[in-house]
């Protein structure tokens, strides 16, 4: 048996540092550490439906008795949970991706530009979609991820979009 030598943490982290200033003395450039390919590869994955946040609110309002369908396409934003008698939908947004004002909703130092751009055009999709789904009729909830972290919180929230969603008429 062969075991490896790994190195802790802050060993790494010293030794990325000390790699990135000698890049940088010798006049190299740091946008990314992958390749193109590597980075377009890994950002495939990142899933749009179906996320952990999601699935975890869903088994548990399922578990209080709800019935829904999921991603409605003719809905606008393609709501992640619809309530099509109560004329309910809710949104689970991703912090990152929606721009919450949480430590995880923050813009990256590197390219910032970029997100930043990118964070907004994505909150003002969503506020132009809640804007007509309500037009429309429908009462909108947004989740935030951070909201549903543990099973705790999404317990808590279950409860309260449960009672919401029963207290409107079918």
């Amino acid at each position: 048996m062969h075991f490896h030598a790994v190195e802790p943490p802050s060993v790494r982290k010293q030794f990325r540092a000390r790699a990135m200033l000698s890049l940088l003395e010798i006049g190299g450039t740091m946008t990314d550490i992958m390749s193109v390919a590597d980075r377009s590869r890994r950002m495939s994955l990142i899933r749009s439906r179906d996320t952990k946040p999601e699935l975890a609110l869903r088994r548990a309002l399922h578990a209080r008795g709800h019935r829904y369908r999921l991603h409605v396409a003719g809905l606008p934003g393609k709501p992640d949970i619809v309530f099509a008698p109560r004329r309910v939908l809710i949104f689970v947004n991703g912090c990152f991706w929606h721009g919450h004002k949480c430590p995880t909703g923050h813009i990256p130092k590197s390219n910032s530009a970029f997100w930043l751009a990118k964070v907004t055009a994505n909150r003002a999709r969503d506020a132009k979609n809640i804007r007509k789904a309500r037009s429309l009729g429908w009462k909108v909830f947004v989740v935030w991820e951070c909201q549903i972290r543990s099973q705790k919180l999404t317990q808590e929230v279950a409860d309260r979009l449960s009672h919401r969603i029963r207290s409107r008429p079918r």
